[in-house]
């Protein structure tokens, strides 16, 4: 039995717009974290472009989920941009524990110094065999992961180092997937741990259109996906390491 996650306060920051997609997010996060969804608050951005740092004051731990539907590249067009780099950068201050996929890694990067790239073709889409650097060894979220885990992965934005002040802990073919920046429990993934096999197939049928070329092309893609649990493991691991360092990190 691991810890007792029933008084947990988490804070999820979410980039969605599509009714469906906003509720699937929190589900998915909650299943794989191992919460009731009640536990979860929800910041998002469409709703609230507009919010101090201070907003994840009184959390345990804040999510950060990824977006479809806005771009780390595109800060004149989505002006919640700048003030979610601002958010990431005040956690890693205050030390407050941070899980971050897809969306959130790419803020982190930018926030942290570096560089974000655009595939407009070629992008990954699929679930991916991920391999682990020596430090995913003795990191209290990666420690015991089998290297060459899968891991959804479905994005067109991509960093291919880890940014400065941070370790890089997974990398695929083409792209660093994980980081934990240094003396700050502050972890970012590219790829998804809080969506499994399932709930991909049913977000890609949302997005279909922004990522497949044909009805084929999503069909033949949603057939290659695999099963994820190792990669949805961390998001359980994570909130165990956020009970059983509460109190002391902060």
């Amino acid at each position: 039995m691991g810890p007792d996650k029933t008084d947990l306060r988490l804070l999820l920051l979410q980039v969605r717009d599509h009714p469906s997609v906003r509720r699937e997010e929190i589900e998915s996060f909650a299943q794989h974290g191992g919460v009731a969804p009640e536990r979860i608050d929800v910041l998002n951005v469409f709703d609230r472009p507009a919010f101090p740092p201070q907003i994840v004051e009184g959390y345990d731990a804040l999510l950060v989920g990824g977006a479809s539907e806005a771009s780390v590249l595109e800060p004149d067009r989505f002006p919640f941009v700048p003030r979610i780099i601002d958010l990431l950068l005040a956690c890693i201050d205050t030390r407050l524990p941070v899980f971050a996929s897809c969306f959130g890694f790419q803020a982190a990067v930018v926030g942290l110094g570096g560089e974000v790239l655009r595939d407009e073709e070629g992008f990954e889409m699929d679930t991916l065999p991920l391999t682990l650097t020596p430090a995913a060894a003795s990191d209290p979220i990666f420690e015991g992961t089998p290297d060459g885990f899968l891991g959804v992965s479905c994005h067109q934005e991509r960093t291919l180092s880890a940014p400065a002040a941070s370790v890089a802990l997974a990398t695929s073919a083409q792209c660093l997937h994980a980081f934990r920046v240094r003396g700050a429990p502050f972890w970012a993934f590219q790829f998804h741990p809080e969506l499994d096999r399932q709930r991909f197939a049913q977000r890609l049928g949302v997005f279909r259109t922004r990522y497949t070329e044909t009805d084929d092309h999503y069909e033949e893609t949603v057939a290659k996906l695999r099963e994820t649990p190792e990669a949805n493991a961390l998001v359980g691991r994570f909130l165990d390491w956020v009970v059983s360092s509460k109190g002391t990190q902060r």
